[in-house]
């Protein structure tokens, strides 16, 4: 019961942690997304207003997947532990 649990736990971790990865795509796109709307200013830079409010929501959109991915691993760290032991004690015992 023990080595399963210890492989339980390590699993979760590791998805954690592959779920965290989700935020390395925002961070490249925002980037982009930042250099783009910076160079548009400096061609145009009566467009000012337009160009950031327009980059500034697709920022907000793009860090939308960061987000999920950091909820995604806190659920896996501290809700899915709680879940799964119960349910490996469950199987044990019917297995008695």
């Amino acid at each position: 019961m023990e080595l399963a649990m210890g492989i339980m736990l390590g699993l979760l971790g590791l998805g954690a942690g592959c779920a965290m990865i989700a935020g390395i795509g925002p961070g490249i796109g925002e980037g982009n997304a930042v250099a783009k709307a910076c160079e548009a200013i400096g061609r145009q830079p009566e467009c000012k207003s337009d160009v950031t409010s327009t980059m500034i929501m697709g920022c907000a959109i793009a860090e939308t997947t960061g987000l999920y991915g950091l909820i995604v691993a806190i659920l896996l760290i501290f809700v899915a532990p709680g879940i799964f032991t119960g349910i490996l004690k469950d199987a044990v015992s019917a297995m008695k």
